[in-house]
């Protein structure tokens, strides 16, 4: 089990990952100024182990994963799903998964082969972005980490635009 906070005094989005004890286990530093809204995800050292960004020349939101520097995925938003948010997490190979949640209840699960092998809860109880994310076992965390940050950077970039929507119309 891992909770995902959003640090609370940060520019950019910052955030805490911590253990199911409460450690702090890597710290993710958004971007502030980056146009390809990107996240680099550091151990407790400050080294960076992994990446998260978004492809600016793509059809639909893609972001891609980075592990230890190599490509681990690309994880792109489905085109229509009306009432259900759908992801494809594309990982090298055959075995790709799939994230697909409620838009209202901010529930999420992730699914490989139709098996389901991580679960994500967006929390709306604290002022701060909070995810609880459970990982199966042999899955692995980082990849599952940056897939839900990915999430987090699409569903942003999504209500950043229903704003400026609302601010023309006025």
């Amino acid at each position: 089990m891992y909770v995902i906070r959003e640090r609370f005094f940060a520019i950019g989005d910052d955030f805490d990952v911590l253990d199911e004890h409460g450690d702090k286990v890597y710290r993710v530093d958004g971007k502030v100024f980056s146009v390809r809204g990107k996240v680099v995800i550091e151990d407790p050292s400050g080294a960076e182990v992994a990446s998260v960004h978004r492809q600016i020349v793509a059809l639909r939101p893609t972001y891609e994963i980075r592990i230890g520097g190599e490509k681990a995925a690309e994880v792109r938003k489905k085109l229509f799903t009306p009432f259900r948010e759908k992801f494809t997490i594309d990982v090298p190979g055959p075995d790709d998964l799939t994230m697909k949640g409620d838009l209202l209840d901010h529930e999420y699960e992730i699914e490989l082969g139709g098996q389901e092998v991580a679960a994500v809860s967006k929390r709306w109880l604290t002022i701060r972005d909070t995810y609880a994310v459970q990982v199966a076992a042999g899955v692995d965390p980082l990849l599952i980490i940056g897939s839900v940050l990915a999430l987090d950077l699409a569903l942003d970039r999504e209500k950043d635009k229903d704003e400026k929507k609302e601010k023309e119309q006025d």
